[in-house]
């Protein structure tokens, strides 16, 4: 996969999964139990987990790189 699609597909997920975020915030997903579960512990991890994935990710690609290479 290029790099390019892989950030593409990364930011429309960060995009796409904030917006229940949003909602869980402003709105009154925060009174329903199965909703409020779903953003505390599956959508926001992975906005942050895919934040950090595209702040971060070359440098995580070229750590790997390197100790692949190590171990040879």
């Amino acid at each position: 996969m290029k790099v390019s699609t892989e950030r593409k597909i990364m930011r429309w997920i960060h995009i796409i999964l904030s917006i229940p975020i949003v909602g869980y915030i402003y709105g009154p997903v925060a009174e329903r139990p199965d909703a409020a579960f779903a953003t505390r512990f599956v959508y926001i991890p992975v906005v942050i987990l895919s934040g950090l994935w595209m702040w971060k990710g070359q440098d995580v690609r070229k750590w790997l790189k390197r100790l692949g290479n190590k171990q040879r």
